[in-house]
């Protein structure tokens, strides 16, 4: 049966498929190099595309019906081969879709679309992601599978529940596996001789052979998933390729794998992903989307695609399906557009450095393939015109291979390339792809979206979904797989089956923190989990006075520094904060102007700097910020004059600036009731600089007293490559020292609290970063044994969680805890939904105790990880999660995004980066 007939089998129009590898093999010859001369070309925006009105994608690119990657296991024939890829070369175009490449002459577009692909036959590429026993770990493991840090505390091998708090019944996302296969699972390495490289041309001459293997399989290109035992452990299989080729393949049986086996829960999910796929539904990163039902919020020249993120994975009692909504947000307007956007507004001096400043690092969405790739560099020596070899020989131009494999034609012929580069997940780079700016729409959102009160409030209308608007999506999906024939059909060849009706169980919701400060004890409202109105007009436990300090600003404003400095003098007096009045210093509005002023005027008694600023341009700031982080160790306030020119708000934003200053001169605002005594509470977190030379910086934040209102703060700046650990070591080494020098002792308990660890990355942590904590907890003395407790903290969780409450779905409320039923049974793991949302679902955090000794119970962890969530003083509330894993993304931030180098180390015992 043809692909047409199939088609018409299923009740559904034959879509088309294009698929075209990434071709050549040699670097790409510069046809007709060329310079954006005075940016001329760039006056005029490409006519083609028009991808600026996103509600009507261009014809070519098929938004509607995005085109299909073919798919060839029951293809009689195989398809004519390809060249194979060479990711050693540079700049050559990105593939299409799923297809790396191949083996031989390339096929025309006209070619392509006769052919159909049949739904659901081709195993997902996500096979690929993940670690199989038989890849040596080469590719990473996103649910680190195999990583058993429970078995080695024996407290909690029992039991990992807490007690405490009042029972909530709550129904979250995940759906029982109620049948899976119950025989084992064969696992085969195939090889080519001679060696074919394209994984659709590999699957075509494999699947000749289905007499051989059956019809029930799935195939990566490398490894094959059969649920029979072939008659021979090694299996020899000659195969023709459409130009004559003789290919001999060889199945080799690797791995019997019964049904209790991890890489069986890693091959649910690769099913699980053919059936989305069967579903019409396109991969994108790790997720899925439906990019021919898009929403269009035209005012902002937006487009939002709903999609779906899903794993199947090994929970307390039942291996479970987690689904969760998820959205892509497109913007209307592509590199090019941003390119001519940029140009009208620097002029020519400056354009270049503007493009590389405004688009390196974005990540962009090329639409003829749905796929999305980072940019890394602009090569403005190089244009559509340029050439790239063929393995054939042969040469082609970007415009002529876009023309053929995809009918796009490209207007813009003087327009600079983007360059994306390939990478293995080991991080070395393997090579780069070529990519033309204006295929290439741009994902996310602008800094400037962001702070655009209605954009967000627009955007939050289609992807903040309220709990029974986000479960009746979820059920929507759910709903497709069950009536889907085919996808049914696919689930039953594998023997398995899900209830579709989401699982329910009760979790604990813990008893609200009592806020103390200066003597004074409050209780909150634990719906809002704010206590803004409760402590206003309160004394702070200790105000910082502000006898010294300077207000620096610009000419224009001037009225707006008279005005904070007006309402300071009115809030900081109920506060306790003694104010004298600052040096008042004007300036021009320029870098060098702020510069110059704070090289003359800045003293060691100055207090601290307020910089009254006209907008919010990165390069002045940085400036400032640099200056007083490293040079002249001075905390610093920054305010944007805008944020004091609305007199309804303007006691409110005094009142907060006045604490967050109080805060960075080593002032404490509140606190809650700690019971551990002699404690250290350590928050370590991780941001990647990609702009000065891909640095990372770690966070390093560390308690100095029993009441846990003082921190010790440093950070780490180190290489790309290198082991964050080894500087964090030096950090923990330094904090004892000051903690003994508050408590006149060393802590007897130090809980780590570990943000910014990545999917995977939790053996590395366990083997490696926890030993480096013990060796430095050793170096201090050989007497010196405290109880160490490291916990991973992640936001980034696919769970979610409802409360049943009156006949319907709503958030939980804050402090709610859930350590059973979603829970991993070889984790000592919970959650705790500790903040309160306005709009759409709150999001648990996942909590991960991956190292203890402090023989505390279950209950107690819990209970302090909540009490933390307390204790960030820039906001008067509940934060998501503990204070020191926040304060520990602050200093990151500030420090990787505009200082770029370790802050002075006497601006340690305080929290200057707020």
């Amino acid at each position: 049966m043809t692909g047409r007939a199939r088609a018409r089998a299923r009740g559904r129009p034959p879509t088309q498929g294009s698929a075209l590898p990434a071709v050549g093999d040699a670097p790409v010859q510069q046809g007709v190099p060329s310079q954006l001369r005075g940016c001329q070309q760039l006056q005029q925006p490409p006519q083609p595309l028009q991808l600026q009105q996103l509600q009507q994608p261009p014809q070519p690119l098929q938004l509607q019906q995005p085109p299909q990657p073919l798919q060839l296991q029951q293809s009689p024939q195989p398809p004519q081969p390809l060249q194979p890829p060479q990711l050693q070369q540079l700049h050559v175009p990105p593939p299409q879709s799923e297809e790396p490449g191949g083996h031989g002459r390339l096929r025309g577009f006209e070619s392509v679309l006769q052919e159909r692909r049949p739904q659901g036959l081709q195993v997902s590429s996500g096979l690929q992601d993940l670690s199989l026993r038989d890849r040596g770990g080469r590719r990473r493991d996103f649910h680190d599978l195999g990583v058993n840090t429970r078995q080695a505390m024996v407290h909690v091998q029992e039991s990992k529940t807490g007690f405490s708090g009042r029972v909530v019944k709550l129904t979250t996302n995940h759906f029982r596996l109620t049948s899976r296969p119950q025989w084992a699972l064969y696992q085969y390495h195939v090889g080519y001789s001679p060696e074919m490289e394209a994984r659709r041309l590999r699957s075509a001459l494999l699947f000749q052979h289905e007499e051989r293997i059956g019809r029930t399989h799935a195939f990566d290109g490398s490894i094959l998933f059969l649920p029979k035992k072939l008659e021979n452990k090694v299996t020899e299989l000659f195969s023709r390729t459409r130009n004559g080729e003789d290919v001999k393949i060889t199945i080799t049986l690797t791995n019997e794998l019964p049904p209790t086996s991890p890489t069986c829960l890693q091959f649910y999910n690769i099913i699980f992903r053919r059936v989305l796929k069967m579903l019409n539904l396109q991969q994108i990163g790790r997720n899925y989307y439906n990019p021919s039902d898009p929403v269009s919020i035209p005012h902002h020249r937006l487009m939002v695609w709903l999609g779906f993120t899903s794993s199947i994975l090994q929970y307390e009692e039942n291996i479970m399906l987690c689904a969760d909504v998820s959205h892509k947000v497109l913007r209307g307007e592509t590199v090019l557009d941003t390119m001519h956007s940029l140009h009208s507004q620097v002029g020519e001096e400056r354009f270049r450095d503007a493009c590389a400043k405004e688009l390196i690092g974005l990540i962009v969405l090329t639409r003829y393939n749905n796929k999305t790739y980072r940019i890394d560099d602009i090569d403005w020596d190089n244009n559509p015109k340029g050439t790239f070899r063929k393995s054939d020989g042969s040469e082609v131009s970007f415009v002529e291979y876009y023309k053929k494999q995809y009918n796009i034609e490209i207007s813009d012929w003087m327009q600079p390339v983007l360059i994306s580069q390939m990478k293995r997940k080991s991080g070395n780079i393997q090579g780069s792809v070529a990519l033309i700016p204006e295929l290439c729409s741009l994902t996310g959102l602008t800094d400037k979206m962001r702070s655009d009160f209605n954009v967000m409030k627009d955007l939050a209308v289609h992807t903040r979904l309220p709990p029974e608007q986000r479960q009746r999506e979820i059920g929507r999906l759910l709903s497709y797989i069950q009536e889907d024939d085919n996808v049914q059909k696919e689930l039953r060849n594998w023997g398995l089956s899900f209830d579709y009706k989401s699982e329910s169980f009760t979790g604990r919701v813990v008893q609200g923190e009592k806020i103390f400060q200066s003597g004074n004890m409050f209780d909150y409202n634990p719906q809002f989990a704010d206590w803004t109105k409760e402590t206003r007009g309160i004394p702070l436990i200790r105000p910082v006075p502000m006898d010294s300090w300077l207000l620096i600003y610009t000419r224009r404003n001037y009225d707006a520094a008279n005005t904070l400095l007006q309402s300071l003098c009115k809030v900081t007096p109920s506060m306790g904060i003694r104010m004298d009045k600052p040096n008042m210093i004007e300036v021009d509005d320029r870098t060098e102007a702020y510069l110059r002023v704070l090289q003359q005027r800045v003293t060691p008694d100055i207090n601290i700097v307020v910089c009254i600023l006209s907008s919010s341009r990165k390069d002045k700031y940085d400036a400032i910020k640099k200056y007083l982080c490293t040079d002249c160790p001075i905390p610093s306030q920054c305010v944007l004059a805008r944020t004091l020119s609305k007199p309804r708000t303007i006691m409110t934003v005094a009142t907060k600036i006045a604490l967050q200053m109080n805060c960075k001169m080593g002032g404490e605002l509140w606190s809650v009731e700690i019971p551990l005594k002699q404690v250290m509470i350590v928050g370590i977190d991780c941001y990647h600089d990609t702009i000065s030379g891909k640095q990372s910086v770690a966070g390093f934040v560390a308690s100095l007293n029993q009441t846990v209102t003082r921190w010790f703060s440093r950070c780490v700046v180190q290489s790309r490559g290198q082991e964050l650990v080894d500087g964090i070591k030096a950090c923990l080494q330094t904090a004892l020292r000051n903690w003994c020098k508050w408590n006149k002792c060393l802590p007897s308990r130090i809980f780590v609290y570990r943000d910014g660890v990545g999917d995977g990355q939790l053996n590395t942590l366990v083997n490696y970063e926890v030993p480096q904590f013990l060796d430095c907890l050793k170096s201090i003395g050989t007497d010196y044994s405290p109880r160490l407790t490291v916990i991973v903290v992640k936001k980034r969780v696919g769970a979610r969680f409802f409360a049943e409450i009156g006949g319907g779905l709503k958030n939980p409320p804050p402090g709610t805890v859930v350590d059973t039923v979603v829970t991993r049974p070889e984790w000592y793991d919970f959650f705790i939904v500790s903040q309160t949302v306005r709009n759409g679902c709150v999001a648990p955090t996942h909590y991960n105790v991956i190292y203890d000794t402090s023989q505390l119970k279950p209950d107690h962890v819990q209970r302090l990880t909540y009490k933390l969530c307390h204790m960030y003083y820039n906001w008067s509330g509940i934060i998501r999660v503990p204070a020191p894993c926040q304060y520990a993304h602050k200093l990151a931030f500030l420090v990787g995004q505009s200082v770029h180098r370790e802050p002075n180390l006497m601006l340690s015992d305080r929290l200057f980066y707020l």
